[in-house]
């Protein structure tokens, strides 16, 4: 059993983290995911977690996360009429399949795998920031065929990124020129159908896995998920009055910087294994 001084030690810390998801979110206007995963790995680092489970419990709480959140910025854009549903229906199967194959690979995967996911996709989405300009390559959707391929794939390295798929479903919209309130909207749906599942997947993954401290159910940190939780809902608010007093293009450079210095993070992590 924990002791109570380390139990303390450990809500203090998992406070801290909340208090930085929250503050980081709301300043960069993202569901969470790309912020919480790299909290959560440091604070699992610094309280002693076995290396082998650090990356993928950090990946699953923040997956557990994005459940309350998605759901309530999905139900606001719908009720707004701002979901294109066409395109959430033809994602939401393959998108379903993605997930269930990342749990899979989540159990079996060594830790890198996961951190090499991070570093692709957010090194990707820090070069659309840090330089400022959009892409396009068409003016309209693709066939069903690449729309399919496309939910497969943004089901398959959300869940193994441990983040709702918004960044990586708002740029593929981008590219066939999805006007961007409606982009945002459909990518808050697309959380909801990542999330749900990938909570289940991922307590399926670490299930019986030896090195999980003991509040763990699967790869999900149940006492994270309760300490973070209502700290990051506080301080998201915070974050946000703070965004609202800076230009637009110094935050995408911020959070372009802020996704760069991450991936270098686990860069730094794959070269020393």
């Amino acid at each position: 059993m924990i002791e109570a001084p380390d139990l303390l030690v450990i809500g203090l810390l998992l406070v801290m983290a909340g208090a930085a998801v929250g503050f980081l979110a709301g300043l960069f206007g993202v569901g969470g995911g790309a912020v919480s995963v790299p909290v959560l790995y440091e604070a699992f680092g610094a309280m002693g977690y076995d290396p082998a489970v650090q990356m993928p419990l950090a990946v699953g709480t923040s997956l557990a996360l994005i459940v309350p959140t998605s759901l309530q910025s999905a139900r606001g854009h719908y009720l707004r009429g701002a979901i294109d549903m066409p395109v959430l229906r033809r994602w939401a199967l393959p998108i379903l399949i993605g997930v269930m194959a990342g749990s899979i690979v989540a159990r079996h995967a060594d830790p890198w795998v996961f951190k090499l996911a991070f570093i692709f996709v957010a090194g990707v989405v820090s070069i659309k920031m840090l330089r400022g300009v959009g892409w396009t390559i068409a003016a309209s959707l693709p066939g069903r065929g690449i729309m399919s391929a496309y939910g497969s794939g943004i089901g398959f390295v959300s869940s193994l990124m441990g983040i709702g798929g918004g960044a990586v479903s708002n740029l593929i919209l981008s590219l066939y020129a999805t006007p961007i309130h409606r982009a945002i909207a459909t990518s808050a749906g697309v959380g909801v159908l990542i999330s749900v599942p990938a909570v289940f997947g991922y307590i399926y993954a670490g299930w019986g896995k030896p090195g999980l401290p003991q509040d763990a159910l699967g790869y999900i940190s149940i006492l994270a998920f309760l300490c973070l939780l209502p700290t990051s809902l506080l301080t998201a608010r915070l974050g946000v009055a703070v965004a609202h007093r800076l230009p637009k293009r110094r935050l995408e450079v911020l959070f372009g910087l802020f996704l760069l210095t991450v991936c270098l993070r686990f860069v730094y992590d794959v070269l020393m294994v």
